[in-house]
Order: C-alpha cells, then sequence, then structure tokens
C-alpha cells in the first residue's frame, strides 16, 4: 500500500534558503565602508526625523494649526534645494564628496542646536523657525547630491542598485522609528530637547565618515576640464529617456510629495489626534516605504520606462485613496500603501536615472532629480498649503494623488511616442558601467 504520509519540509533546506535571501538581500553591506555609512546615517536620519516631526509640530502650537504658516516653513526649506543643488552637483562632480559629506552635516548639527536653543528659551517665533529651514536648505542642496552620488563611489557600479535600495531601507528604519519616538519625547521633554538630541544625532554620521578607509573608495576621475551645470544640462537634455523620468519625477514631487505638509494636518484637523497620532502616520508611510525599498534589493539592473511610469500610476491611486481614509486605522493602512508604491517609484527613478549616466555626469544628473523632486516642494508647499486651509487636508492628498496619476498617464504617453521612433534614434549608448538597451 502506498504511503499517504505527508512529507515534512526540511529545515535545513528553510535555513539554507533564508540564509541565500538575506546573503543577496544585504550583499553591499560586505562593503566595510558602505556598512559604515550605513549604520552613521541610520542613526543620524532617525534624529532629523524627530527634528522634522519636531519643527512642525512647534509650528502648528505657535500659528494656531496655521496650513499657511507650515508650507512658508517646508517651502523655505526647500527653496535653496530648487535655487543651488546643480552647484552641489556641480561640486559633487569636483572635489572631494566625502569631504563635503563632512563640512555639511557638521553644518546641520550647528544648525539644529542653534534653532534647540532658542525653542528652549521660549522665546521662539516664526521668523526663527523659518531663518533656520533657510539654512538647512542651503546645506542640503550640497549634501543631498555628494550623499546620492558618493553611494556609487563606496561599493561600485554593479552593487549599486542593491546599495541604493538599502539606503533607502535605513531612511525609512529612520522614519519609523523617529517621528515615533518623536512624538513621545515631545510629549515628555519638549520640542527644544529633540532638537538637541538631533544635533548630537550627526556625530554618528561624521564618525563614520572619518573612518573609512580612503583607499576602498571607488572614486571617478576628476575632470580634466572644469565641471560647468550648463554641460550636466546640455546632456541631460540629449537623452530623451532621462528626460522623461525627470519630468515624471518633477510632477509627483510637485503634487503627490507633500507628507510633511499633509500629514500633521490630517493628524490635528482630520483625525483631531495629538502629536503621537502624527508620529503614527508618519511611521505607518515610512513602514510601507520600507517594504518596497527591501523589495528593491533585489534588483541587479536598469529599470525599464514601463516599470518608472507604472509605479508612479500605483503612487497616485494610492494617496488618492488615502484621501478618502474614513478612519484613522483605515489611514494607516492606505499610508502604508502609499508608502510602498512612493519608495517603489522613487527607487525605480533613480536606478534608471543612476544607471543610464556616465560616471563623469552623474553627480549633476542626480542634482538635477534631486531638484526636481525636493526643489520643486516649495512651489508644492505653497500650493498645498493655501488650498487645503481653502478645502482640509484630505483634497491635498486626494488632488496630489489625481494629478500624480495625470503625470504618469502623459509620460506614458510620452514613451509610446518614443518607442515608434526607429530603432537607431529611440536607442541611445549607455554608460561604458551599463551598456545595455535603454528601454
Amino acid at each position: 500500500m502506498r504511503n499517504m504520509t505527508k512529507r515534512q519540509p526540511d529545515p535545513r533546506a528553510h535555513r539554507l534558503n533564508m540564509s541565500r535571501f538575506l546573503s543577496s538581500t544585504f550583499r553591499s553591506l560586505r562593503v566595510r565602508n558602505f556598512r559604515l555609512f550605513t549604520v552613521g546615517q541610520l542613526v543620524s536620519v532617525a534624529g532629523t526625523w524627530m527634528m522634522v516631526v519636531a519643527q512642525d509640530w512647534l509650528v502648528l502650537s505657535i500659528t494656531d494649526g496655521s496650513a499657511r504658516a507650515l508650507g512658508l516653513v517646508t517651502a523655505l526649506q526647500f527653496t535653496p534645494l530648487l535655487l543651488f543643488t546643480l552647484y552641489g552637483g556641480r561640486l559633487a562632480d569636483r572635489y572631494d564628496k566625502r569631504t563635503l559629506l563632512v563640512v555639511a552635516n557638521l553644518a546641520s548639527a550647528l544648525l539644529a542646536c542653534g534653532l534647540g536653543v532658542i525653542t528652549l528659551t521660549g522665546r521662539v517665533q516664526l521668523a526663527h523657525i523659518c531663518l533656520f529651514a533657510l539654512g538647512l536648505g542651503v546645506v542640503n542642496a550640497v549634501e543631498v547630491p555628494a550623499r546620492m552620488a558618493f553611494v556609487g563611489e563606496l561599493v561600485g557600479s554593479e552593487l549599486l542598485p542593491n546599495a541604493s535600495a538599502l539606503s533607502a531601507a535605513y531612511f525609512n528604519v529612520a522614519r519609523v522609528a523617529g517621528p515615533a519616538l518623536a512624538g513621545a519625547l515631545i510629549a515628555w521633554l519638549g520640542t527644544g530637547t529633540v532638537m538637541l538630541l538631533n544635533s548630537v544625532s550627526y556625530a554618528a554620521t561624521l564618525a563614520a565618515l572619518l573612518l573609512m578607509r580612503t583607499a576602498e573608495i571607488h572614486r571617478a576621475p576628476r575632470p580634466a576640464e572644469r565641471g560647468r551645470v550648463r554641460d550636466g544640462l546640455r546632456y541631460t537634455a540629449g537623452r530623451r529617456d532621462l528626460v522623461v523620468v525627470l519630468a515624471l519625477a518633477g510632477a509627483v514631487g510637485v503634487f503627490g510629495m507633500n507628507f510633511q505638509l499633509t500629514l500633521p494636518l490630517m493628524a490635528k484637523t482630520e483625525f483631531r489626534s495629538d502629536v503621537a497620532a502624527f508620529g503614527w502616520l508618519t511611521s505607518a508611510l515610512a513602514a510601507g516605504s520600507l517594504a518596497a525599498a527591501l523589495v528593491a534589493t533585489a534588483r541587479r539592473s536598469r529599470p525599464s520606462a514601463r516599470m518608472v511610469t507604472g509605479a508612479a500610476l500605483a503612487f497616485g491611486a494610492a494617496e488618492t485613496a488615502a484621501g478618502y481614509a474614513p478612519s484613522f486605522v483605515t489611514a494607516l493602512a492606505l499610508l502604508a500603501l502609499t508608502g510602498f508604491t512612493s519608495i517603489w517609484f522613487a527607487q525605480a527613478a533613480n536606478h534608471r536615472l543612476q544607471l543610464g549616466t556616465a560616471p563623469q555626469y552623474k553627480g549633476r544628473v542626480l542634482a538635477l532629480y534631486t531638484l526636481v523632486v525636493q526643489g520643486s516642494t516649495p512651489i508644492g508647499a505653497v500650493l498645498v498649503g493655501v488650498f487645503t486651509d481653502l478645502t482640509g487636508a484630505r483634497a491635498g492628498l486626494v488632488v496630489g494623488g489625481l494629478l500624480s496619476c495625470v503625470a504618469a498617464a502623459a509620460a506614458i504617453a510620452a514613451e509610446r511616442t518614443r518607442s515608434k521612433q526607429p530603432a537607431a534614434l529611440a536607442e541611445i549608448p549607455q554608460s561604458p558601467l551599463r551598456p545595455e538597451k535603454l528601454t
């Protein structure tokens, strides 16, 4: 008689498969310099998100919940990115990125400390917050493109997709832990103390940068000629595949990525909750983002244009649904989905740009990406701030999501037009690091 006993799974095979999965997911952490960088960034970014929650709640507290005031502070913090990021990318292409990051992190620590001290005196005013937000924005205009390009120098081109995805993962681990911790600390110690804690957190990144083995950094050769901003713009303009991604990222950045403004307003005005609830909404968004970042670690090649536009469309739909969330619990679930799709789109766009750009232009192209995504925030913050003052926080999410869907549809139409061109025109040579088709 045939043995009908069900075969039990082999625990050793399960452990082996899990070991292979973990080894593949975290393979870029085998690089010592990147491992140091990741630990330092995890601590520092958690402090930064604590600062974001503290600053936003402080603005709402001293202005009686004004969306326009919050929009103004957000706009001032991101306006320098709009004005100076291209020059920051030029610096990243011309000078040592590690040195630039050391200086930028020191400046950020001093600014956070200054605002924290003024807040603790009890004399803080909106003008003080605006001034320090503007100062942090100037520093970020240099730090962001240098940091994004530095990841590739730490791990090399083959590990870049994995390292970039893990960077998004630690960013979102910090975005989960930071706001959740900030909500409790603000209620216990106050916003000023949280800002001081953020200033101390920069020590982790500084220590990581100083402990790196410089001989193991994959530095791109310095250009023989002085790198100019307009050369980077001319290079990008000649690459239609890059232009479509940048235009789509800019539209989503302006209309859809305004969570720093919409989430505190949702917590305070729609759900009538306290700062802890704001922390939970932000953490839910970050939890979904973290899941997407971990999934993206499996990527090994340049994403297709279809993947980028499809991710943008999914993000718009999720954000629209989050705007209609009938309860706080439903909002948490839909914001987690929104966070997943937002990072899936951002990573796909980032990888399509980085793996399709020649090394000598990478700093300037990534600066342009930062410009259109984060530098567009002042425009979106002002528009959404005025709009939500008139119609409510929900409308900010709904309209942002719908306009992101429209932008994705336009990008899909543009890609279809490009695909109908003759093959010789539709395919543009890749960077020597990735000689693969753009489609």
